[in-house]
């Protein structure tokens, strides 16, 4: 547009000059009423003094002619010259800057990505899974010494977990899942979806699968301690747990729900929450597991959602109305924190058809400051700073309220936990240590 404006200007330069000339002969041609006789206008007109002007004037205007087509070709070449150098320029540039960020990014997945392959170096990999590894089974099953019964980390709805030693000693867990049925293969199809696409300090890291037949596995990480479960009522009866770390575990279990229900998209809801499901590794770092039965916002609001769940641990609204809400996992947790404080299971065998629920007999002792030290587990009792000890029983009473919308979310959780935990083991609490009389060493927080 700006080049057409330029010619159009060039065009009306050009034909002024004409113009200009033209004029005199315009004013000669043009009649005068003045007494010349007829001699001295022939005379006139051949005079060599008149012919000389006209041709002068013609060269004057030749020359003006000239002088302004140069002037706007070598303007208008300036122009189209400058705006060359201008668009190479920023083609360069932007090419460059594009390169570079490409680079940053492919750097990043990089590093993110290497811890992750470094642990297929004795995996053979026989084809995908969407973008999860398939793993050759004859490999499975030489690592998990052909299934052997003594390689059982625990036991689920669908199968067992083993552990497994590859080739070049690397230690995974193996969960088999027996597929028989649509559930099994949902379940399988559900878990490996989510794992996928899930990237988390405290969420299991994903490594593989393999289908076998009418049989499915999937490879993990290996936790080295095993579950929460395992560590409160197994033969060590939370012996190695001690406070600060129940406290870090329980912060670990907050981070990792809230990644869920905060920071994925579309928010992802656990559905089965529980001490089995939170896996601790060599340093007591706590990672959820077992995404068999999450769901999406999205899919639970077709409301084709099979009720599922563990007893104990599904919310009441859930277990009598099938109403799922990300509240739902938000009760298992403080089902959890029950657990980590009194050392009991969420439903304990009274008699052969009896049941008492462990939210229900716990209760009303949980906001008595007198009577709650008398039912904190045993393997902790007396380590912990009062104080503590009833900001974390308040904020389970509120996760297992029975109406929802009393609850809070699990970022509340997470923010009334931090200032709990010890800064070396990711909290904000600083500890020093107080030597009472006997001995022994208690922590005492400032």
């Amino acid at each position: 547009m700006k080049l057409l404006l330029f010619f159009v200007l060039l065009f009306y330069c050009l034909r002024k000059p004409i113009g200009v000339g033209a004029t005199p002969v315009a004013s000669v041609s043009s009649p005068v009423v003045s007494p010349v006789s007829p001699i001295s206008t022939s005379m006139a007109a051949f005079s060599p003094g008149i012919q000389v002007g006209t041709e002068e004037s013609h060269t004057h205007t030749h020359k003006k002619m000239l002088i302004v087509l140069v002037v706007a070709c070598t303007t208008l070449a300036a122009t189209i010259l400058s705006l060359l150098c201008l668009w190479i320029y920023r083609r360069k540039f932007s090419h460059k800057s594009h390169g570079k960020s490409v680079l940053n990014s492919d750097a990043e997945k990089g590093l993110a990505l290497a811890p992750f392959f470094t642990k297929f170096n004795s995996i053979k990999v026989v084809g995908k899974k969407g973008s999860v590894p398939m793993i050759d089974y004859k490999q499975l099953e030489k690592a998990t010494d052909y299934f052997r019964d003594s390689n059982v980390l625990g036991e689920g709805g669908f199968g067992c977990v083993y552990k497994a030693q590859l080739d070049d000693n690397l230690n995974v867990a193996v969960k088999k899942l027996n597929c028989e049925t649509e559930d099994g293969e949902r379940e399988f199809e559900n878990e490996i979806d989510l794992l996928s696409k899930t990237q988390h300090p405290n969420i299991i890291s994903l490594l593989g699968c393999c289908i076998h037949c009418k049989t499915r596995f999937i490879v993990y990480e290996l936790m080295q301690n095993g579950s929460l479960e395992i560590q409160l009522h197994g033969p060590s009866r939370g012996s190695a747990l001690t406070w600060h770390r129940r406290m870090k575990i329980a912060l670990d279990a907050a981070r990792g729900l809230e990644y869920l229900h905060e920071h994925c998209n579309p928010s992802v809801i656990h559905r089965d929450l529980k001490s089995s499901n939170i896996l601790l590794d060599s340093n007591f770092n706590a990672k959820l597991s077992d995404f068999g039965l999450a769901v999406t916002d999205a899919a639970q609001n077709k409301n084709n959602i099979k009720l599922s769940g563990t007893l104990g641990y599904v919310a009441p609204e859930y277990l009598l109305d099938g109403k799922l809400t990300d509240k739902s996992d938000v009760y298992a947790f403080g089902v959890v924190l029950l657990e980590l404080l009194l050392g009991r299971r969420p439903v304990e065998k009274l008699a052969p058809a009896q049941c008492q629920s462990m939210v229900t007999w716990a209760m009303p002792q949980l906001t008595d400051r007198s009577k709650l030290p008398n039912i904190v587990d045993p393997a902790i009792k007396d380590t912990m700073d009062l104080k503590h000890l009833c900001q974390v029983a308040a904020v389970a009473v509120l996760c297992v309220q029975p109406e929802p919308s009393y609850r809070p979310l699990i970022t509340d959780v997470l923010h009334s936990l931090i200032p709990l935990v010890p800064v070396e083991l990711g909290g904000t609490l600083r500890v020093a240590q107080a030597t009472p009389p006997d001995g022994s060493i208690l922590p005492s927080s400032h």
